[in-house]
């Protein structure tokens, strides 16, 4: 397990992944967003008039239940607002970083 950041226009939050989600994080979060989410079945509760409706939760819960079921990623630390990519403090600097 690998330590990625992933955020949704709020805070930035550390969470524990399977290596090869935090190897190819864009992948696998673009796959998430524009694809799984419009198209599966499972997702249909995202869905609104206007589009989809979503954070970083519901990601992570897509991983631990449709992807890695047996490999499940976990919270790590809530390091609140980062203003996005710019203020992750240095020891978090090297991590991978998505914000949805």
């Amino acid at each position: 397990m690998k330590k990625i950041i992933l955020s949704a226009d709020g805070d930035s939050m550390i969470y524990s992944v399977p290596d090869v989600v935090a190897d190819n994080l864009e992948e696998y979060c673009m796959r998430f967003c524009s694809d799984w989410l419009w198209n599966s079945p499972q997702a249909e509760k995202y869905r609104t008039p206007e589009g989809v409706c979503y954070t970083e939760t519901d990601f992570i819960e897509y991983l631990n239940c449709y992807l890695f079921p047996h490999e499940k990623s976990v919270l790590v630390k809530n390091l609140g607002w980062t203003d996005y990519e710019k203020n992750i403090p240095e020891e978090y600097s090297e991590y991978p970083y998505f914000n949805f």
